[in-house]
């Protein structure tokens, strides 16, 4: 199975010759948020088998972005989400992508992968306004490996149970801006997260893509800084998982065999 991190929430999980795509934001700019470090994806990035989108956020959900994908590309999103978003009822329509909601617990097969959604502790509406409430998730992508996308979420009793065990998980360590609130993981409770896990491998995700527009200055370090602290901290609380500190663009082939 091979892992490629696109940037912030983005990955492409290939696994059973099967390919799922995490949360495609393929922008230079959205709102006041920048892209600045990391091209912004080439075509062939938008290439899946199955798209997971973790929650409403328009970093996470954005129609412009599934508009890349082939005709046909399945969407699994949260239960309520097509209600909620009348972009993503209008682009799916469109593009003709079949959507499949679901709630924690529930599972779906993409190309013979079993997808199956487990919970997040982050809020599930479409900001900055929502009428509608759809539960935030995460996703274990289960083919030769279990792999945990958590999209976003922060620590939350009885985590592991929740999502039971997995051989990597891709675990946001930062955010798109300097401060963090409540429902996220910043590095250091990431490398929490990962030692409840015990997964054999994690990618930190999630972090050093955008940043609002104007605020160069404003505590820079917290752009630069999350994958480098993750992986400290993760030697200090989780020593016996490999982590792998990718660029953009760049993929590894985690070893998940026993």
């Amino acid at each position: 199975m091979e892992i490629t991190w696109w940037g912030h929430a983005t990955c492409t999980v290939e696994d059973s010759g099967v390919r799922i795509l995490t949360d495609p934001l393929f922008v230079r700019r959205l709102a006041h948020l920048r892209r600045r470090r990391g091209a912004v994806p080439p075509p062939d990035a938008a290439r899946a088998d199955a798209v997971l989108i973790s929650h409403l956020h328009a970093d996470h959900l954005h129609p412009p972005s599934l508009a890349r994908l082939a005709p046909g590309t399945p969407l699994i999103v949260p239960r309520g989400a097509a209600r909620a978003v009348p972009g993503l009822r209008r682009r799916a329509a469109l593009s003709g992508l079949p959507v499949t909601e679901l709630a924690a617990g529930e599972e779906t097969e993409a190309g013979g992968v079993l997808i199956r959604a487990v919970p997040a502790l982050h809020d599930g509406r479409r900001l900055p306004v929502g009428p509608h409430r759809s539960p935030a998730l995460g996703y274990v992508i289960q083919g030769a490996a279990r792999t945990y996308f958590a999209g976003d979420t922060g620590l939350f009793d009885d985590m592991a149970g929740a999502v039971g065990p997995v051989d990597v998980a891709l675990l946001p360590v930062g955010g798109w801006g300097p401060y963090l609130g409540h429902g996220h993981l910043d590095a250091a409770r990431a490398a929490r997260a990962l030692a409840a896990l015990a997964p054999r491998a994690a990618v930190p995700v999630h972090y050093g893509t955008y940043w609002p527009i104007g605020m160069d200055g404003v505590r820079p370090h917290e752009f630069h800084a999350p994958g480098d602290e993750f992986v400290r901290q993760a030697a200090r609380l989780a020593p016996g998982v490999r982590v792998h500190l990718l660029g953009h663009g760049e993929s590894v082939r985690p070893e998940v065999a026993g």
